[in-house]
């Protein structure tokens, strides 16, 4: 499913930049049963204050129910993960500029912990920034970026340690009846007034070798524009 729509978005840069979706602001998309009600994303959202960014995604049920099993071990464990694909780039969230598709990421593991400066967070719903890159190896065609061994690139103060493009910024994260939010102030995140973005929901799994690539998106739950174009404009809060 997702292969063939990210394949589009790389192909254009960035879709959610077209005239046509100028004037778009939040994304709203109708139920679908077949979509476990968590994860049935119904609408999407990029507020801003002047001090502070939110990102709010409302589901079906309630947000935050299901969550993955556990298995005991890293090595083909799961995540799952409340998306915010944006127009972001990189170097916007502490990494070398124009390495993929940047994104936020609620996400849920029982069998790991990847929280900054070693703490815990195998047993919450916590926020991450994510860079994204097509991998055919990954069944639903996207991985989290991986970092080759001896690279040494730029990572944000928040980097878990883990050889991936991912950031662990201890942000405001709440689950709370059919809604996720998370609220990033503005002095953190450049280049979001005015950005793109698009809802998703999805499973992740960690390669069960432990071999590049190593965190692919397994199982795309949904997409809220159903296409991946980002139609939602960053705006201000009414």
């Amino acid at each position: 499913m997702f292969r063939p729509i990210l394949t589009g978005a790389l192909i254009a840069g960035t879709l959610a930049l077209a005239p046509n979706f100028a004037a778009a602001h939040s994304v709203h998309a109708k139920p679908d049963d077949k979509v476990k009600a968590a994860f049935d994303i119904i609408e999407t959202r990029i507020t801003t204050t002047r001090d502070s960014a939110t990102f709010s995604t409302r589901v079906r049920g309630e947000a935050g129910s299901e969550k993955p099993a556990a298995t005991g071990k890293f090595e083909g464990s799961g995540v799952y993960a409340y998306v915010w694909p944006t127009s972001l780039n990189s170097g916007d969230i502490g990494f070398e500029r124009d390495k993929g598709i940047v994104a936020l990421a609620v996400t849920f593991h029982p069998d790991f912990d990847d929280a900054a400066y070693g703490k815990k967070n195998r047993s919450v719903w916590h926020p991450h920034w994510v860079v994204l890159n097509e991998d055919k190896a990954c069944a639903g065609g996207l991985k989290v970026s991986d970092i080759p061994e001896g690279s040494k690139p730029k990572l944000p103060v928040t980097w878990p340690g883990v050889p991936l493009l991912i950031d662990s910024p201890e942000y405001p994260t709440a689950l709370k009846g059919d809604t996720v939010d998370v609220t990033i102030p503005l002095s953190l995140i450049g280049g979001i007034k005015g950005a793109s973005y698009d809802g998703v929901t999805a499973g992740l799994k960690i390669n069960g070798n432990l071999h590049s690539p190593l965190l692919c998106v397994d199982n795309v739950f949904k997409v809220a524009s159903g296409n991946l174009s980002l139609p939602g404009k960053v705006m201000p809060a009414k």
